[in-house]
């Protein structure tokens, strides 16, 4: 006798949270909750933090920009302060509801 089929079954509710890749030590202060929420938005599939950087202007508040496109998803600019940080987002989404979404993520910090 064997199992029936019911016990294989997944959920079909479940919703798939993006994952956030810890692959750097730092990052800009209040970045990485930024950065969880928008991984539990649908549509997201992975964030990577990248390189930290110097800029000459001073940018007060946090602030995320969609740069370009790359591979699968986008690279986005985090700003905080003289410090820079590249961020790579792989999606499906298009740019502006990705836009859209990250507006959401910021604010609600």
């Amino acid at each position: 006798m064997g199992k029936s089929s019911a016990d294989h079954q997944k959920p079909v509710s479940r919703k798939k949270d993006g994952r956030l890749v810890w692959n750097h030590s730092t990052h800009i202060p209040g970045l990485i909750p930024i950065l969880e929420r928008l991984c539990q938005q649908d549509g997201i599939q992975t964030i990577t933090p990248g390189v930290i950087g110097r800029v000459k202007g001073h940018s007060p508040k946090m602030q995320l920009r969609v740069s370009v496109p790359i591979l699968g998803g986008y690279k986005v600019i985090a700003r905080q302060g003289k410090t820079v940080q590249e961020v790579f987002i792989l999606t499906p989404l298009a740019q502006d509801t990705l836009e859209a979404m990250i507006a959401i993520a910021c604010k609600r910090g």
